[in-house]
């Protein structure tokens, strides 16, 4: 995989990783990347004012731009003044019988004098491991996996099934049964989910961390389709929305090695207990939901986990309580929701075009032409470009619709989109009080929207430039008294110079008493 561009969910995997000061080369294995890609991304993180905690608060396009660019690396020669220390070490450790002396307190005396040297974990990390690689015994025979509380979970589905009857079709509906088990204390859960797609796995991991209260700082899955993309015994690909989940949580994943059951054995006897104790026990029982069915599992695995364990004094419950529980990271204060990611490019009108939802959202007007990086989940929208948040917008499902931010427009565009019959009613008294009478009765006398007269408008305001001003005013005083409120009527008589509009005065007859006038009819 070296040489290749990695996935900025797999870079928060190894921040995370050596934020509990796993080494380079450990981690290299785990995340299944190249120990010198890892060397070279982990000077550049160590050179980044931010720092590891800092860097993962960022989003994943702004965090590939600062990490893509590079960074001055800085030698670490923490490993080459261990190495000279050991044989003073391996010394000291060999008369701890005499004097007493322990790892930890050869830890405090060459942190006096290093500063900067390496923590404790790392420390007895190296320390072990020459230990290791110096004895002859086969590291088969000396290693014994011993289980660190809140450490890690292990993740896997039963290979047998549950089930419901669906209410409406009368149809049984098979369902797939998520199992996973914190091995420092057996606890088990089990939750039934529709299917054994991504989607599903990462709600049901999801689920169990809220069950649990916290989350573990590693998952264990099996290599199942729903959590590796590439199945490798060295190197298995992780589905990326499965390490987004776990950057979310602060967790990460590595995966069980295929074709090696004692990598999740553990899990399997969960499985196995799961079958006896909830499958046998609910097999006389029908359900007519998956939520009633997910509650009585969630019953018999509550009594699981209470029962007195076969070798031990305590329950499942009891351990959970006392070992594992303190050590779950907090969870987040949002439940994850899955990234969905896509390219796209700005349009004309200054909008990109969320096919998804067929519906468009705003991007700054000098991004038109351009591609653009959109990142969403069931409810925000997130639109970035050249490693920067453009705008972030809670996700809107209307069809045919606008999402528009002002300040993305250019000016002509602002004002095109801020036309209101107020604005116009100003506009045109500032010009002249006829004009301004003429187009406040045009809004408010019409059965018609308002945005029906804008044209209207804009043609009589282009028109008030061109005619001369008092004709102008006589024709708008003309519309008014003839209720006519629109551009064509005051164009037409400013066409024909309003010849014969005073006329009728002129040729009005004489009051009498014999002829009645026009009030007599209204």
């Amino acid at each position: 995989m070296a040489g290749k561009t990695k996935s900025m969910s797999q870079i928060k995997q190894l921040l995370l990783l050596k934020r509990q000061n796993v080494s380079n080369r450990k981690a290299a294995v785990q995340i299944g990347m190249d120990k010198e890609t890892v060397n070279n991304y982990v000077r550049k993180v160590c050179a980044d004012p931010l720092g590891i905690d800092g860097l993962l608060e960022l989003d994943d396009p702004v965090l590939e731009h600062r990490l893509k660019g590079g960074s001055p690396a800085y030698p670490d020669n923490r490993f080459e003044e261990f190495k000279r220390l050991l044989p003073y070490l391996e010394e000291e450790m060999s008369r701890s019988g005499k004097t007493h002396v322990t790892l930890k307190l050869l830890w405090e005396e060459y942190r006096r004098d290093h500063p900067d040297g390496y923590g404790l974990t790392q420390f007895r990390y190296h320390y072990n491991q020459n230990a290791l690689a110096s004895s002859d015994k086969a590291p088969s025979t000396i290693l014994k996996d011993l289980y660190v509380g809140g450490e890690k979970a292990f993740l896997d589905y039963a290979g047998d099934t549950l089930g419901y009857i669906d209410m409406h079709t009368a149809d049984k509906v098979r369902t797939q049964s998520f199992v996973a088990c914190l091995p420092a204390s057996d606890y088990g859960f089990m939750l039934c989910v529709p299917s054994q797609s991504t989607e599903d796995f990462v709600y049901a991991i999801t689920r169990f961390f809220e069950h649990i209260g916290g989350a573990s700082r590693i998952l264990v899955p099996d290599n199942l389709k729903a959590a590796i993309v590439k199945t490798d015994r060295y190197e298995p690909s992780v589905n990326r929305i499965l390490e987004d989940m776990a950057n979310h949580y602060g967790c990460v994943v590595i995966p069980a090695r295929p074709r090696h059951p004692k990598d999740k054995s553990l899990v399997e006897d969960q499985v196995r207990l799961v079958y006896r104790r909830v499958y046998a026990e609910l097999r006389n029982r029908t359900f007519y939901s998956l939520e009633e069915l997910n509650r009585a599992v969630a019953e018999k695995m509550q009594a699981h986990n209470r029962k007195r364990m076969q070798h031990h004094p305590y329950s499942r419950e009891e351990r959970f309580l006392a070992v594992d529980k303190p050590g779950l990271l907090p969870l987040p204060q949002k439940r994850f929701e899955i990234k969905s990611y896509t390219d796209l490019k700005v349009g004309a009108n200054c909008c990109i075009y969320f096919g998804r939802d067929k519906h468009y959202y705003s991007v700054p007007y000098h991004f038109i032409g351009k591609q653009v990086h959109v990142e969403y989940t069931r409810t925000l929208v997130k639109i970035y470009a050249d490693g920067r948040l453009l705008k972030a917008y809670e996700r809107d499902y209307s069809h045919g619709r606008y999402t528009i931010c002002d300040e993305h427009l250019a000016s002509n565009s602002r004002e095109y989109r801020d036309r209101t019959p107020q604005r116009y009613i100003e506009r045109c008294e500032k010009v002249s009080v006829e004009l301004g009478r003429l187009v406040t009765l045009m809004f408010h006398t019409s059965r018609l929207p308002a945005e029906m007269h804008y044209r209207s408008c804009d043609g009589l305001l282009n028109l008030q430039r061109t005619t001369d001003p008092v004709l102008f005013r006589t024709a708008c005083e003309t519309a008014i008294e003839y209720g006519r409120y629109n551009y064509r009527f005051v164009r037409q008589l400013i066409d024909s110079r309003c010849a014969g509009v005073h006329q009728h005065d002129l040729l009005m007859p004489p009051e009498h008493d014999n002829i009645r006038g026009r009030e007599q009819f209204t």
